[in-house]
């Protein structure tokens, strides 16, 4: 590694990471780096990152008042804040300087872009021979979309995921964007595994990811069955094509997902129900019958239902061992009781907010040489200058650099 330096210990402590990242894909991706021990170094545009400031948490405040995004706080936690413009002479010569001094750099960047600013791989490895450059870009790299820009939504989009999510007369994409956190998560798996080989090797490599291979990956079996059965599926709300009942219902005080796959979970649901002619029924005789003739199931599911409170709803299909789980919204999401008592939500204070911010936790736990969000996103600049001393700038270049602003 490039030497002992702070982070948080644990199994990459020595690591140094320069995360380039903007908005999710890259970010988070540093953020489980840092979690996991790297020191890692957040750097961004003297005026903040356009992310800086997605969702603020105090709408009408200024950086570090409470200013910054909901999204921000989540994904900068355990880093240490820059400000810098590298597409200046002088910011890629600071740029050059810090790479010296790291293992890994992660950018979520058009290859124009990243080589423009000298966060090309060739550029990189000219100054530090064994470094990781971690790219994450919409479409990867190489095809006809390289240099197209693209958000999480436009790949779900182009894989048939909002075709297939929401009714025939209106596709419907993720509120969640499972494919920035996707992406974010399987790079830095793929980072991990080059800090692997590059300990055996003494070599540094790319390690590409895209939300386009994301999306792709993640909607496979959709499209491995329409190339070989040719289903040509269509968007059917909340019911499940492929196993049912499989829905969601409302009750008398809110609604509920209860999603039965398999004979021995349907003959279960069907005792609940009281329809066990239904176990003898050709309709129902296996997952894929029981998904074609699912409206009939749900709205089974749904009559027991709405004579329930959802309390009750839950009761009785825990009972029945029967998979459900009430609909939340994000308030009851906060309130739920396993949730606190599981502590999966950490509470971070930052300047300008009313309250500490529950940043979720590294989503795994290891039982021997755990992660830990341990600090909130820096402020813009906050480390700036202690970073630069670091390398060895002194305090006159530092204010000089200031007053052009490099920094």
């Amino acid at each position: 590694m490039a030497g002992e330096r702070s982070g948080g210990g644990g199994i990459l402590g020595g690591v140094r990471v320069l995360d380039f990242g903007r908005y999710i894909a890259g970010p988070y991706c540093a953020a489980l780096l840092g979690d996991l021990g790297a020191e890692v170094i957040r750097i961004e545009r003297r005026e903040g990152s356009e992310d800086r400031f997605v969702q603020p948490i105090v709408p009408e405040a200024g950086p570090g008042e409470g200013g910054e995004g909901a999204m921000f706080l989540q994904m900068n936690r355990n880093k240490r804040g820059l400000t810098l413009d590298p597409m200046t002479e002088t910011g890629r010569s600071i740029v050059r300087r810090l790479v010296a001094t790291a293992d890994v750099v992660v950018a979520n960047l058009p290859p124009s872009t990243l080589k423009a600013m000298g966060l090309d791989y060739e550029t990189l490895s000219a100054v530090k021979p064994d470094i990781i450059l971690t790219t994450v870009s919409a479409f990867g790299h190489g095809g006809p979309y390289s240099e197209r820009t693209g958000f999480d939504g436009v790949a779900q989009s182009m894989v048939g995921a909002a075709y297939l999510t929401g009714h025939p007369e209106e596709p419907v994409k993720s509120y969640a964007p499972w494919v920035d956190f996707g992406t974010a998560s399987l790079s830095a798996f793929g980072t991990m595994a080059a800090l692997m080989e590059r300990a055996k090797s003494g070599k540094g490599q790319v390690v590409e990811g895209s939300l386009l291979s994301t999306a792709l990956a993640y909607f496979n079996f959709h499209l491995i069955e329409q190339d070989l059965r040719k289903t040509n599926r269509v968007a059917i709300g909340n019911r499940s094509p492929y196993a049912g009942p499989a829905d969601i219902v409302s009750t008398k005080d809110g609604w509920i997902l209860v999603q039965v796959i398999g004979m021995p979970l349907f003959k279960r649901w069907a005792r609940l129900m009281g329809e066990d002619q239904w176990l003898t029924d050709p309709r129902f005789k296996d997952d894929l019958a029981r998904g074609d003739h699912g409206e009939i199931l749900s709205e089974r599911t749904q009559r027991w239902a709405e004579t329930r409170t959802t309390e009750e709803a839950l009761a009785e299909l825990e009972a029945a061992r029967i998979p459900a789980g009430p609909v939340y919204s994000p308030q009851q999401a906060l309130d739920d009781r396993h949730i606190k008592e599981m502590g999966y939500l950490k509470p971070l204070a930052f300047p300008g907010l009313p309250g500490p911010a529950p940043v979720m936790e590294t989503p795994l736990r290891l039982s021997r040489t755990p992660a830990s969000v341990r600090e909130r996103a820096p402020l813009l600049g906050e480390h700036t200058d202690v970073i630069l001393g670091e390398l060895g700038y002194t305090a006159e270049e530092i204010s000089a650099f200031r007053s052009e602003g490099i920094i």
